[in-house]
């Protein structure tokens, strides 16, 4: 009788176990320079961020909101070495600070820093989560520079998903995407990669670093400067997901 009511016990535990166990899911959040209070009675440079919080599944939640304010701490640091902020607000506060150390030794700057950082999910699937990350700042000079980065993240685990563990072969999936780039661009099969006016190092073919997925494609994208002009913008190539399926290692 005993291991009866033990055994219906265990069995109650494990239900309820199984049962607060949350799903993974997402909210909008945003934070702006006007909640700081060094900006309630002095004018700030405007700081915009909009990103996404994982909720549920701790373990999982707790790695992507980790890597998430790391991006936007980096994006918003203007010192040298490693930023010393742990949150937002934080590295906010030391992104106006240092905007205004600038101002105080350049009191002639035409206008005030800003920094802008968006992050965006564009897929929620069982085998990958992609995450767009835009961020642009101006800190003087002509023009302000901003860049985008994908993030793929693994569900069930919240690790960073990298180029060889969702591609079967890399190296099949770049002979692909370079045919797919020659014809969107309208570059021969037998010419130079760089007779457009790209500049692939060693006027070879490669992947960028940057390769996100949305429900029904896959984006390649080359910043500014990566293999193009600041004047030629990002560089992008989309591809159906239908396309590179033989490619990939997961769905």
């Amino acid at each position: 009788m005993n291991n009866k009511f033990l055994a219906f016990y265990c069995f109650l535990f494990v239900l309820i176990g199984c049962e607060k166990k949350e799903s993974l899911s997402f909210s909008s959040e945003s934070f702006t320079e006007e909640s700081l209070e060094l900006c309630k009675e002095v004018s700030c440079p405007k700081v915009t961020v909009n990103y996404i919080e994982a909720v549920g599944e701790l373990t999982v939640s707790e790695k992507i909101n980790a890597k998430i304010k790391s991006f936007i701490i980096a994006s918003l640091f203007l010192g040298e070495g490693n930023p010393q902020a742990t949150t937002i607000p934080e590295a906010a506060v030391d992104f106006i600070k240092m905007y205004r150390i600038h101002n105080a030794e350049f009191p002639g700057m035409a206008a005030e820093y800003f920094a802008e950082i968006d992050i965006t999910q564009l897929n929620n699937s069982q085998e990958i989560i992609s995450f767009e990350m835009r961020q642009y700042q101006y800190t003087g000079g002509a023009h302000g520079y901003g860049s985008s980065f994908f993030m793929n993240i693994d569900p069930k685990t919240g690790e960073e998903l990298t180029t060889s563990l969702i591609f079967k072969e890399v190296k099949a999936f770049r002979d692909f995407a370079e045919k797919k780039f020659r014809e969107e661009y309208e570059i021969a099969s037998s010419a130079s990669i760089n007779s457009k006016g790209f500049w692939f190092e060693n006027d070879t073919f490669n992947l960028p670093q940057e390769i996100g997925f949305t429900d029904d494609r896959v984006i390649i994208l080359y910043n500014q400067y990566d293999i193009a002009s600041y004047a030629d913008g990002p560089i992008e190539l989309e591809i159906p997901l239908e396309e590179i399926s033989p490619f990939l290692k997961i769905k």
